[in-house]
């Protein structure tokens, strides 16, 4: 039985993240600066998230999110920096001593090494996880209280996660990196979404650029396996727990969001189509509703790759980029949703940018009036394609 709400296909998405204007990223430094108290950065945040909301609803997106507004980064569960500590909604991790890793593989636009870490110390699980924050509650709550449009939570995958397994500091935790996933699957199954839906929420959303950041470009997967990952077995068993964490769940639109790395700047971290997962990932994605799939440039590929994906479900093609301000042309984006329409029915595709606008606080390099024009081109091509 398929877990998809009976609400009207979303023809129109959005990945999540939204640009910070400029007052909330000043509020966040006071924050940080203990000059802007808890209470004063809330109020900032409704009034940034209440922009957000009617930015998106004047769009025409049939579904929308808060901007990721109230977070450092998309990734919130266990943040990639200290200054995200205080609002994860997760315990259990410490910032130890470490390498790059990871890290060291983004790419500027133009494919030369970035710079983008240079912190001493990255976040690894060194106890059993604890949900320490109800992160429905803290962020989702006011978006469902005040949208009238549809919406979503947007959050990390479990597998995203396994960059925070260590082999020596997470051991006693959890013996295997295998373990920590499905941990964190259980915590979106029985924490997260339960709390969703009893806040009227019917739509999730996780995010999981590793698939397509460490396996599709051959560089960043010899990386990995320099450093000890056996990539084929991970692959699999990242799919299988993600799809873990959708089991049993009905009434919401269960979505996943996959590509290839989103920094400031323009930056980017994997060069390479879906042939090199798709067999592999999309048949294993069997609770999943929808896959959102970036698109937007020749490093992310064709479409053949979606032959791969299980009959009932819908694709979101993310033929918009966020990484620059010049407009798509908008037949040029139609003609290519039909072109992937050989592969996957017209009836089960959508239409998004390739990924947020802001990753991070500071953002993709394209001004507000840039992102307003590109969400309202996503709206615009997704009336005529479906409704015409």
């Amino acid at each position: 039985m398929s877990g998809q709400s009976h609400a009207r296909t979303a023809r129109a998405d959005v990945v999540g993240s939204l640009l910070r204007p400029p007052y909330l990223r000043e509020a966040r430094a006071g924050m940080r600066a203990g000059t802007v108290s808890d209470v004063q950065l809330r109020a900032v945040e409704d009034h940034a998230v209440g922009e957000a909301i009617a930015l998106q609803e004047s769009a025409g997106l049939d579904v929308i999110t808060d901007g990721e507004l109230r977070r450092n980064s998309w990734v919130v569960t266990i943040p990639l920096r200290e200054e995200g500590v205080a609002r994860a909604p997760l315990a259990g991790f410490d910032f130890l001593p470490a390498d790059p890793g990871w890290w060291s593989l983004w790419k500027e636009p133009d494919g030369s090494k970035a710079t983008v870490w240079t912190s001493p110390k990255r976040p690894f699980v060194t106890r059993p996880i604890e949900v320490v924050r109800d992160i429905v509650e803290d962020e989702y709550a006011f978006l469902r209280t005040h949208a009238r449009a549809r919406t979503k939570l947007t959050i990390p995958a479990p597998s995203w996660h396994r960059i925070f397994w260590h082999p020596e500091h997470s051991r006693a935790a959890y013996p295997a990196p295998e373990d920590f996933l499905r941990a964190v699957a259980d915590y979106l199954r029985t924490r997260v979404i339960p709390r969703l839906i009893e806040r009227g929420g019917d739509y999730i959303q996780l995010d999981a650029p590793n698939y397509a950041q460490w396996h599709v470009d051959a560089d960043n997967r010899a990386a990995f396996e320099r450093w000890g990952h056996d990539m084929a077995a991970e692959l699999t068993a990242d799919a299988e727990i993600d799809n873990l964490a959708m089991e049993g769940v009905r009434g919401v639109t269960r979505a996943i969001h996959i590509c290839r790395g989103n920094a400031p700047g323009g930056r980017w971290l994997a060069n390479g189509g879906y042939e090199k997962i798709a067999a592999e990932v999309f048949p294993r994605l069997s609770h999943f509703d929808r896959l959102l799939l970036e698109y937007d440039t020749p490093r992310a590929g064709d479409f053949p790759p979606l032959g791969h994906v299980r009959p009932a479900t819908e694709v979101v093609l993310g033929l918009l980029t966020t990484k620059k301000g010049e407009l798509e042309d908008a037949a040029r984006v139609e003609a290519r949703i039909r072109e992937a329409a050989r592969y996957v029915p017209l009836e089960r595709l959508a239409l998004s940018s390739q990924c947020g606008f802001a990753s991070g606080e500071a953002g993709n390099p394209l001004t507000p009036a840039q992102q307003d024009a590109k969400l309202r081109l996503v709206a615009q091509v997704a009336r005529k394609v479906w409704t015409a």
